[in-house]
């Protein structure tokens, strides 16, 4: 039997590190070399101590998926070589990790508090408020919350991160009065356009992220409860112009109405709620709404580029109306 033990890679990668040399002596367990893919370092130990009888590859080389990286012939331990227990210290935060904590804090409403402040003077609530409201504590889990609109040909990233968090969508899935229910249950899918990000208006990216949330919601047979405020669809999201057609792969509204019967659609709104969001609203199974709502199919813009002259939005479908119709 040869005593010859061969490492191959588990995957293409680059070699980030190597830390040894052919003829060095190792323990088993030692890390030999390091490689990286996808963002992520993998180390490479060496199967039995011995001695290092081959080393295929340099730092910064590319390696093949089961090509072989080093092999080590069985023998003595390395007398002066051992695997070093690292000592960490646990509060100590990767500047990886630190990055990421980061980017979700400016998604946070925390960040900016002069669009916030305008929603108090309101009297208004912010999305992330009504979504932390409604779910248990701890339990909402959120899709796609480092999204930004689709607009990076015409806006740097930084004003993108800092003014379209999360593409202005707020979605995923949390537990409602889960003190009640077991897990399954209590589980719910939660959607809410966030009106202090472009309007709560539906954009390239945020309409993909509802399509998940409500194909997840149909498959798991969850109920979905969706803020609906925003004024519907977005004509500035430019960076998928020449591959969406004209967003009519979009597939949110399809996927709601296939909802019907499946388990409860619950829509609730204050304040404008225009086009695609009165869709969303009006085909929903339970509909909720403050007496600050203006629910209409076409928003004071729709209205105006029809040719039916300027409209104010509280003009639009007041509650008055929409309770007397039914749809409220």
């Amino acid at each position: 039997m040869s005593k010859t033990k061969s490492v191959k890679a588990p995957m293409q990668a680059v070699v980030h590190a190597v830390n040894v040399a052919v003829g060095d002596a190792v323990s088993a367990g030692q890390e030999l070399v390091i490689l990286e893919a996808m963002k992520m370092q993998h180390a490479l130990a060496a199967p039995v101590s011995g001695k290092v009888t081959a080393l295929k590859y340099a730092v910064g080389e590319v390696v093949e998926e089961a090509a072989l990286v080093f092999s080590v012939e069985a023998g003595e331990a390395a007398k002066d070589v051992g695997v070093e227990e690292e000592v960490q210290d646990l509060n100590d935060i990767r500047a990886d990790l630190a990055e990421l904590q980061a980017r979700l804090a400016r998604t946070q409403d925390a960040n900016r508090p002069e669009k916030i402040a305008k929603r108090y003077e309101k009297g208004y609530r912010t999305a992330r408020e009504n979504v932390d409201d409604l779910c248990d504590r701890d339990s909402f889990i959120e899709y796609g919350q480092l999204m930004v609109a689709a607009q990076r040909q015409r806006r740097d990233l930084d004003d993108l991160i800092d003014n379209t968090p999360a593409d202005g969508l707020v979605a995923g899935f949390g537990a409602v009065n889960g003190d009640m229910f077991d897990e399954d249950a209590a589980r719910t899918a939660v959607l809410a356009y966030d009106y202090t990000v472009l309007a709560g208006t539906q954009g390239l990216f945020n309409h993909k992220k509802t399509d998940r949330v409500l194909e997840m919601a149909h498959e798991w047979q969850v109920p979905t409860v969706f803020y609906t405020e925003g004024g519907g669809g977005r004509p500035g999201d430019t960076d998928a112009s020449k591959i969406s057609g004209g967003g009519l792969d979009v597939m949110t509204f399809a996927t709601w109405a296939q909802a019907s019967g499946v388990a409860p659609r619950i829509a609730v709104n204050n304040g404008y709620c225009f086009a695609g969001n009165a869709v969303l609203f009006g085909c929903a199974d339970i509909t909720i709404a403050t007496k600050d709502s203006y629910i209409g199919m076409g928003g004071p813009a729709m209205i105006e580029g029809g040719g039916l002259g300027a409209v104010a939005p509280t003009d639009v479908g007041p509650m008055d109306i929409q309770i007397a119709n039914g749809v409220v």
